[in-house]
């Protein structure tokens, strides 16, 4: 079977069994009349309860294993697990498997907040790494070799490095002497590929995760291939994390009942990927390639490309992403990005400098075509127009430094808080995680010890139209905090 779950669904939904289980819905006969015309008949039927044909996603022996075994070799790992909660879980997954709680792990600052959530579940401590920052671009790359070097010099009872492998941006780190560093000094490699998991299936990408000496990696196949939103994968090598532990931890976070038409969308990603992915990748690859050269010939628009890398936390770019700065035209990336979506462009991100772009393998010439011209008519329409509120504050916005930690995630997420001004909350401990969502990197994670530069870096992204995501106060006139006393 080259998609065994696929195959199964249909080969179960067409056998005409009566329904007297779970769903409500039995088969599609009760919906509502809008719910049919989004999933079709056939997809009704497909939506069934777990029975003995479809395999059991929490111990699997049937098509499910035989999906999973597929994707393991599909990717280079040992092992592949499906997740049907988004990468989210796979994240909370890979860090329940991998930690106990007490131990030491080392992480980026520019993390996505997943892993933040997944600290409080675990009750891990995290050591905070500073990501490289570019300052033309003004955004965070990658952790270098040399700053995981140190941290595991000064903390050697770290259990593990958990790095981002791409960040948002699709920079990569020097993941394989960073794995070999690690491992020769008894500690885990896992890794948040939600970016990264078209890598396996192109040469002109950056390695994967798993071919790079990652032990884990939660890889968000939704995101980059072909497979439906909140579908994912955890992918293990090596077995220094036991299988059976794994599988464990993915048993206490993940739903008991799995929707199968998920489970089936990652293994035909997979099995697309492993037909037809080096072809369409690569294809994808020149066509962005050429978008940026003519976006950089556009005046006030610059697309960084590969010339850009070889800086310490900055090894390698995946290509297919493509960051636009818009600071020449005067204007903020939030600016940028209401502008395009006025012609009709929807981009994956803005930030206070730049607009992002994601290429997958299902955009062709056409589509490269309508972004570059939506792009020029900003640029030829909005430039000589307006300074965009805000450009200015723009152009000194970053992520502040490394704040001192005074509790564990776990622990400030369970103290006892209140509401103060936010100009009483410099040297307070937060109790909240407030990140601008996309990209969802945290300003301020429970347990930090906040201070002028934070604040000022909250305000300022709130200022210049950032949105906020974890805020009990989205004004952010208040923050949340540990009680005195």
């Amino acid at each position: 079977m080259s998609a065994p779950i696929a195959e199964a669904l249909l080969r179960y939904a067409g056998l005409g069994v009566a329904p007297y289980h779970t769903p409500g819905h039995k088969g599609g006969r009760g919906v509502h009349p809008l719910l049919r015309r989004l999933l079709t008949d056939e997809g009704l039927r497909a939506d069934v309860s777990l029975s003995a044909e479809l395999d059991d996603f929490h111990a699997p022996t049937g098509c499910i294993r035989a999906a999973e075994e597929l994707a393991a070799r599909a990717y280079g790992a040992d092992e592949a697990y499906f997740m049907v909660n988004g990468t989210t879980g796979a994240v909370h997954t890979m860090l329940m498997a991998a930690a106990a709680p007490g131990d030491t792990i080392l992480v980026p600052r520019n993390a996505h907040r997943s892993i933040v959530g997944a600290m409080i579940l675990t009750g891990v401590r995290p050591v905070w790494l500073a990501p490289e920052i570019d300052t033309r671009l003004g955004i965070a790359m990658g952790v270098s070799y040399t700053t995981v070097e140190r941290a595991v010099r000064e903390h050697p009872e770290a259990r593990a490095a958990l790095l981002i492998h791409p960040t948002y941006y699709g920079v990569t780190s020097e993941l394989s002497a960073i794995a070999a560093h690690l491992h020769a000094h008894g500690m885990l490699l896992l890794t948040d590929s939600a970016h990264g998991a078209h890598f396996a299936f192109a040469e002109e990408l950056p390695p994967s995760a798993m071919a790079a000496g990652a032990d884990l990696s939660a890889e968000s196949t939704h995101k980059m291939l072909g497979s439906l939103t909140q579908t994912s994968m955890l992918l293990a090598r090596g077995g220094r994390v036991p299988p059976a532990r794994i599988r464990a931890a993915s048993g206490v976070l993940q739903t008991t009942s799995p929707n199968e038409i998920f489970l089936a969308a990652l293994d035909l990603a997979r099995e697309q990927m492993e037909q037809e992915g080096a072809e369409h990748l690569g294809a994808l690859i020149r066509r962005a390639d050429d978008l940026r050269q003519r976006i950089n010939d556009i005046p006030g628009l610059w697309a960084f490309g590969a010339e850009h890398m070889g800086a310490p936390g900055m090894e390698a770019l995946d290509r297919t992403k493509l960051t636009v700065q818009v600071m020449g035209l005067g204007m903020t990336g939030f600016a940028a990005e209401e502008e395009l979506r006025r012609q009709g462009i929807a981009c994956e991100l803005a930030d206070a400098r730049n607009v992002l772009f994601l290429l997958s393998y299902a955009d062709g010439a056409q589509e490269t075509e309508r972004l570059y011209a939506a792009l020029h008519t900003m640029a030829e329409t909005c430039a000589p127009l307006c300074t965009s509120r805000g450009a200015g504050e723009a152009a000194l916005c970053a992520l502040p430094p490394l704040p001192e930690t005074a509790l564990t995630p776990r622990e400030a997420y369970f103290a006892r808080t209140e509401h103060v001004s936010v100009t009483h909350a410099v040297g307070r401990t937060a109790a909240e995680t407030i990140v601008f969502y996309p990209p969802g990197i945290p300003v301020l994670a429970p347990g930090d010890v906040i201070d002028a530069a934070t604040i000022r870096c909250l305000q300022t992204m709130r200022a210049i139209g950032a949105r906020v995501v974890g805020a009990a106060d989205a004004s952010l006139d208040t923050v949340t905090v540990i009680t005195k006393g």
